[in-house]
Parts: C-alpha cells; structure tokens; sequence
C-alpha cells in the first residue's frame, strides 16, 4: 500500500468518525456562503416575460417551507441534503428552450454539488443513528413537492415559461435554506 493510499484512509477514517462533532458553526457559515452564491447564479438565469406566470400551479409547498419551524440541527441537516439532492436532480434536466447559459447553470450545479458533499458524511451519520426526529417527516414532504415541479416541468415539456416558474420556486427554496442553516449551531 502506498503511502498516498494509507493518507487517504486515515483522513477518510477521521473525518468519517468526527462529522458529528465537528464545528456546525464553521458548516452553518459555509452552508450560508454557498446558499448566497447559488441565490444570484439563479438570479443571473434570464426570466421569461410575465405571462408564464399565467401558467403557475400549486406544488403543495410543505408546511415546513411557509412558516417557521424549530429544527435540531440533525433535523435541518436531513432537510438541507434532501433540498439540495433534489434540487440538482431538477436543474439536470433538460433547459435548452429557457435561453439560460450553460455556464450558469454548471457553476450552480458545482455549488451544489459542494454543498451536498460537506453534509453527506454527516447525513450518512445521522441516518445511522436515527438520530432524528421531524426531519424525516420533512423529507417526505419535501420528496413529494420535489416530484410535483418534475412532473409540471415534464407536462409543459421543460418549456421557457415552465422553467421560469421552478426558477421562482427554487429562489423560494433557496430563501428557506438559509433560514434551515440557522439550524445549524454547536
């Protein structure tokens, strides 16, 4: 074995073994960081005029999403991973009628890719435990509201005005995972 290789699973196996007890304040301030940056890479994404408002619906929001709800910081960790799961999953679709750059989209992409992989391991942790108590619950929700904006998109066939309404819907989102990280303290 090498020693690059034997570095490798000694630092896997550190990290691995401390996520929960790392600083949540160091995650909570980079999870703030990169919630602003993804917030104006969708704000740079061009609009469509005001009438694609005109082809909205509801995507049964979740409760958790309109108004404030204490989490444990477990729970908010569960909500933030699946938010951000399912939000990449929607932005890897097909967006070629929108007029949107390419290079935009990548960027936040890259962000969320990030963000997902700095609260995997501890997600993963959670899990193991079952250390959590709403947050499940939320996933759920969340799991369903997420298939509702794939299934509007696919039924419009990821055209221009349905694009623009899930770019509202995901600046909505983004707004309420920078309450979650909130959430996120020692």
């Amino acid at each position: 074995m090498t020693y690059r290789c034997l570095l490798q699973m000694v630092l896997l196996l550190c990290f691995s073994t401390t996520s929960l007890s790392m600083n949540y304040s160091l995650l909570r301030f980079q999870q703030r960081r990169s919630v602003a940056v993804c917030q104006k890479l969708l704000r740079q994404l061009p609009s469509t005029p005001q009438h694609c408002l005109e082809v909205r619906m509801d995507f049964q929001v979740p409760e958790e999403m309109k108004q404030a709800q204490q989490f444990r910081k477990e729970d908010a960790v569960l909500v933030i991973y699946e938010m951000l799961q399912q939000i990449f999953s929607i932005l890897t679709r097909d967006f070629s009628s929108t007029g949107w750059s390419e290079t935009i989209v990548e960027d936040l992409l890259v962000e969320l890719h990030g963000q997902m992989n700095r609260l995997e391991p501890i997600q993963k942790e959670i899990m193991q435990k079952k250390n959590f108590t709403t947050g499940d619950m939320t996933v759920l929700h969340l799991k369903k509201y997420y298939f509702n904006l794939g299934q509007y998109l696919k039924s419009m066939e990821y055209n221009s005005c349905a694009w623009t309404v899930v770019r509202v819907q995901m600046l909505m989102n983004f707004s309420f995972l920078k309450s979650l990280t909130g959430y996120l303290h020692d």
